[in-house]
């Protein structure tokens, strides 16, 4: 039997039959073993003779005790679920039982450090697996408070939701930190987390005049590279902000980040004791795009106190709520009170092009998805979620107003302080804020999928032919979503001035319908490019007319704006996903202007998508011009300012694209020093690039992968490694490392990434060919037979999307034909295809088109 999900009706009645009051949850986590002691006492009011269950994931249930009455464990609990009848008007129950620890970083995960041997434990508990670490009512809308006491080894640190008290040794090298009550939280927001953490202390004082305790942690062997100065004060900033913004004071009593390891997010807002993944630790010179994003996230985790955890959902279906406005909330304070005060031009760059594109899957839902059962859940952690949510949020802040908008949003959290609410509470705070009714831009907005595309028709009068005689904003839907939307959108007009590209005009403006006319450009000087929402208010997609496509190919990077840029560079890359404009171009594209760009966000996306690009979309001569865009990104390095930015990306992006026998020579000189490059120096996370990129060339074999893990034979140097050797180029290699994910249950999540990293570095790709059956083959088994981290990682990761054959395609489309469900494990394949599909057509298109010849 499988872990049932909660079903919606199932949590609406729980919630109408019971009243939680709190928990007291015991842990013993002290024994070096697999397994763990658990015992959880829960108080609850519910109707005189009512029936409800509650949720324990166990190795085995002990004791089972109701109101003083004992449960026979194999009758009343199946290893999931504990049936409890007769209930009175006011009940404990009490569940002893053992659970297991996890390797995929749900429930409880345990991670062994190979520098020093120490453990270290932490729970993710979201969505549901709560019940994998004590007994529970697990929805979210059954908010309580829960204390816990945990006994461990006397020399760890122990942190939980409410502040960590002193522990009590117990005479055989454990103590026990009996925890006060936490706060009122949804289930999914309880943590604890334990081991010999490094530990770095703050303070910061809230709107309210309270003095809140602030925590950095992070295992002892990387304390050397944590910087801890830089959490404080991206939170005491940030702390004040939010609050001066919303009106509500912290509503917390302290605030703890720890970094941990094998984490499979980005980080979780646990209350006062957020996780977050080691990648945010900085052991070598990263570009200043993950410096931001870092911030970011922390901004982004902190909003959550207030949207989110002091008011929660609830039921998941406004999951997008709380992430949507913590998206929107995070690029919001990055701009006002970090150094990156350019984050709205890094949220279209990234975070709105990321929602457009899977918003053009054939698996795309509207912002408010239906949620049937928690396992619906999981796969809507998407970037509709996340980012078409913040984008449309910056639409109805645009619409509204800021001040209104935030005045209702202050509203909604006061009213509804520690409990759950839902998507028409806070429409409801916001129309009486900004007077205006807001239910038909739910409708249009929130209920309804897809995006819109948008482009200006520029009328010129052949008898004036120097001014604008009219200027038309046309907006289409695709035929799957036909909704044409309200857009609050800009349309901006660029020419020349000097050696920029830089903004004439601007008109802002509501459109709506098919054409709507911008009657106050007529008279305008002629553009040289015309840009359609250039200030990035609107959520749509953006086609250039033939005369600024021309001017965008040639002198994008000449733009002033870098949100205009965004605007542009994402239109070229959905135009080439659409097939529009031919990969070659797009390639010519980036070499022109890369150079030029400043943004360290907008620049990692484009070599990235470049990447993408010579990987998997070019079809002619693909080896000439994999080689030739090589060779311009080391041009570039040697024009980019020594010990810039921008030459440390193209280091990088080199690194990775270089595929002839002339650039892997070029590697390895830079490995063994008989290159140098004045501003790089071949740090940990450089080192492995190379040595990784020469694997996949065939270029270093086991030995030199060896030899320069023996220089960081750390938990990180070790995937890393997995990587390297899994990207030699040799079938045998690639056959075990298949095979070690995918039927290898002693792989935890992180190796399963580095290896099928590694096994995706294939050249020739032809040596992934034959894995397309087995792939097929596994699909069933490994869902019913894995958690969901664990079975998603596998489906995703072993797919040969490096394979764009129609062969691979016609085994796709052979698979969803036969196959109805599960629905999450369809969705997942069907975004598979609908790539595989889109580089195939990307390679037909770019198959109509001659190379130019190379100036």
């Amino acid at each position: 039997m499988t872990k049932p999900a909660l079903t919606r009706d199932e949590a609406i009645a729980r919630a109408a039959a019971i009243t939680v009051d709190g928990y007291d949850i015991a842990l013993d986590l002290s024994a070096n073993a697999s397994v763990f002691h658990s015992e959880t006492t829960v108080r609850f009011a519910a109707e005189p003779g009512a029936s409800t269950f509650i949720e324990a994931t166990t190795l085995e249930v002990h004791e089972i005790e109701l109101n003083g009455r004992r449960l026979e464990p194999a009758i009343a609990g199946d290893g999931y679920r504990i049936r409890l009848d007769g209930l009175e008007a006011e009940n404990e129950l009490r569940v002893v039982s053992t659970c297991a620890y996890s390797s995929s970083g749900e429930g409880l995960h345990r991670f062994v450090d190979p520098v020093d041997g120490e453990r270290y434990v932490y729970t993710e508990l979201a969505v549901a697996e709560a019940s994998r670490v004590f007994a529970v009512f697990d929805q979210p809308d059954l908010k309580a408070r829960f204390r816990f006491t945990v006994t461990a080894p006397e020399h760890w640190r122990v942190i939980s939701n409410a502040p960590t008290p002193e522990p009590t040794a117990n005479g055989d090298g454990t103590a026990s930190w009996a925890f006060e009550p936490g706060p009122v939280i949804s289930s999914y927001l309880a943590a604890v987390v334990g081991g010999p953490y490094a530990a770095w202390e703050g303070e910061t004082r809230t709107l309210d005049g309270r003095t809140v305790p602030l925590g950095v942690f992070a295992r002892a062997s990387l304390a050397e590279h944590v910087e801890p100065e830089v959490m404080f004060e991206t939170v005491d900033r940030g702390m004040r902000f939010f609050e001066e913004r919303f009106g509500v004071p912290y509503p917390f009593e302290k605030y703890d980040q720890i970094f941990v390891p094998e984490y499979n997010w980005g980080a979780m807002e646990n209350v006062g004791a957020v996780t977050f993944n080691e990648g945010y630790i900085f052991r070598s010179r990263e570009p200043e795009s993950r410096h931001e994003r870092r911030m970011t996230t922390v901004l982004h985790e902190l909003s959550h106190m207030w949207f989110g955890n002091l008011v929660t959902m609830r039921w998941w279906n406004d999951l997008w709520l709380n992430e949507s406005f913590a998206t929107w909330a995070s690029m919001f304070a990055v701009a006002e009170t970090t150094p990156f005060t350019h984050a709205w031009a890094t949220f279209a760059a990234d975070d709105k092009s990321a929602a457009a594109e899977q918003d053009q899957l054939p698996t795309t839902h509207p912002i408010v998805a239906r949620i049937d059962d928690t396992a619906d859940v999981d796969v809507n952690f998407d970037r509709i979620t996340y980012d078409k949510g913040a984008s449309v949020l910056r639409q109805l802040v645009a619409w509204v107003g800021l001040d209104a908008f935030l005045t209702g949003v202050g509203a909604y959290l006061r009213a509804n302080a520690f409990g759950n609410a839902t998507l028409d509470d806070l429409l409801a705070e916001l129309e009486r804020a900004g007077g205006r009714e807001l239910g038909p831009w739910s409708e249009e907005w929130l209920e309804t999928a897809g995006v819109n595309r948008m482009r200006a028709r520029l009328v010129i009068d052949d008898a004036s032919p120097a001014s604008v005689a009219g200027l038309v904003l046309e907006q289409t839907a695709p035929g799957t979503h036909p909704v044409l939307r309200r857009h609050r959108t800009t349309v901006g007009f660029y020419r020349s001035d000097g050696g920029r590209l830089a903004r004439t005009a601007r008109f802002e403006l509501d459109a709506s319908g098919s054409e709507t006319p911008i009657p106050e450009a007529v008279g305008s000087a002629v553009p040289e490019l015309v840009l359609v929402n250039d200030a990035d208010l609107d959520y749509a997609t953006v086609r250039l007319d033939a005369a600024s496509r021309e001017a965008a190919m040639h002198r994008l990077g000449d733009l002033d704006d870098p949100v205009a840029r965004a605007v542009v560079w994402g239109s070229a890359w959905d135009s080439v996903r659409h097939a529009e404009l031919s990969p070659s171009e797009f390639v010519q594209l980036v070499v022109a202007n890369i150079g030029k760009e400043s943004s360290s966000v907008q620049r990692t996306l484009v070599l990235a998508r470049l990447e993408f690009v010579l990987d998997r979309y070019l079809a002619w001569d693909r080896a000439g011009v994999a080689v030739e865009a090589g060779d311009a990104l080391w041009a570039l390095v040697g024009m980019a300012e020594a010990g810039s930015d921008a030459q440390l990306q193209f280091v990088k992006c080199f690194t990775r694209i270089a595929t002839s026998a002339g650039h892997a020579a070029l590697l390895q000189g830079l490995l063994d020093g008989s290159t140098r490059l004045d501003g790089i120096a071949i740090d940990t996370g450089l080192r492995w690039e190379i040595i990784t990129s020469l694997a996949a060339l065939g270029e270093a074999d086991e030995a030199a992968i060896d030899a320069v893990l023996a220089q960081d034979d750390t938990a990180k140097g070790r995937l890393l490694a997995a990587t390297a050797k899994a990207a030699r180029p040799e079938q045998s290699v690639k056959d075990e490392a298949w095979r070690r994910v995918a039927t290898d249950t002693s792989v935890s999540n992180d190796l399963a990434r580095a290896l099928a990293e590694g096994w995706r570095r294939s050249r020739p790709v032809e040596l992934l060919a034959g894995s397309v059956e087995p792939y097929f083959a596994m699909l069933q088994s490994v869902w019913a037979g894995r958690g969901f981290t664990m079975a998603s990682i596998i489906v995703t990761g072993l797919f040969p999307a490096g394979l764009v054959t129609p062969e691979l395609d016609a085994a796709a489309r052979e698979w969803l034909g036969s196959h109805d469900g599960p629905g999450s494990l369809r969705r997942l394949v069907l975004e598979q295809a609908d790539e595989l599909e889109r580089a195939l057509t990307a390679q037909a298109r770019d198959a109509q088109d001659e190379p130019e010849p190379r100036r």
